[in-house]
């Protein structure tokens, strides 16, 4: 094996880790809100890692742009899919946990979520 696949094994396990930890923190938490910030934090950032690790194993400028086309995307994506299940969460209060407090807002418009 050479050097760089050192390196992106290295790189992989971290990435590993973060998305163990995700899906703990799905398993884990008690509502819908506490459970989309444990999917899209820890989510993002193993699918990052790996992506990196996996570019680095190969050692190609093509797995590399592929890499970087997919770390952009998914942190494009996962954020906008997590704040849409909050707000269908928020706005519908189902399934939030006895302890968890919320704000009243002023506007209780339904705007069709």
């Amino acid at each position: 094996m050479e050097i760089h696949q050192y390196i992106g094994a290295a790189v992989i396990v971290p990435g590993v880790v973060f998305m163990l930890l995700a899906a703990v923190g799905v398993l884990r938490m008690p509502d819908t809100l506490m459970r989309m910030q444990a999917a899209s934090k820890a989510g993002t950032l193993g699918v990052a890692f790996i992506a990196i690790g996996a570019a680095t194993w190969l050692g190609t400028m093509f797995s590399a742009g592929a890499a970087l086309l997919l770390i952009v995307l998914f942190m494009l994506t996962a954020p906008v899919a997590s704040h849409l299940i909050g707000r269908a969460a928020y706005r519908h209060g189902g399934g939030l946990y006895h302890r968890t407090v919320l704000p009243k807002r002023d506007d209780e418009v339904d705007d069709g979520l």
